[in-house]
């Protein structure tokens, strides 16, 4: 099935079960797909790929807005963007635990052969298409640095 069809098929199930919350975030992503579909080269359809890409650019944006509410002593506010961040989670493949991302990585600098923080760009263009969804970028970049610097 379809994301879109599974995010309509959700909203329906929200509108009848007046869940505000979970509202906000499946209009929220209806409204991505909509545009992603209409903007230019996509040819109205949406492949997994950019499914996956979409949402985890919604995901990036809410906890970017969360910080930053947190940091101006706005908990309303930041509580909102937790709870959309939840629904479209729901949405992405279970991300990976550190020790399992450590593993990967690992596995991935010796299949580069990296050998120095001066091979980050090798590994991380590599790591990025391999775990595609399955771990947040930030987490990948940090741990990267830190297994490389450690070599």
């Amino acid at each position: 099935m379809s994301l879109e069809k599974q995010i309509n098929d959700q909203l329906k199930t929200a509108m009848l079960a007046k869940d505000e919350k979970s509202l906000r975030a499946l209009r929220a992503i209806k409204a991505a797909i909509l545009l992603a579909k209409t903007s230019e080269g996509a040819g109205g359809e949406l492949k997994p790929e950019d499914e996956l890409k979409m949402l985890q650019k919604l995901v990036k944006q809410r906890k970017d807005s969360e910080e930053i509410f947190r940091q101006q002593n706005r908990p309303e506010l930041a509580q909102k963007e937790a709870e959309e961040i939840e629904v479209i989670e729901k949405f992405l493949p279970s991300q990976m635990g550190a020790e399992e991302l450590k593993a990967a990585l690992q596995n991935i600098i010796a299949e580069v052969g990296a050998t120095s923080p001066a091979d980050m760009g090798k590994v991380m263009g590599v790591a990025t298409r391999q775990l595609a969804g399955k771990a947040d970028g930030k987490a990948i970049s940090s741990l990267v640095k830190e297994i490389l610097s450690g070599l």
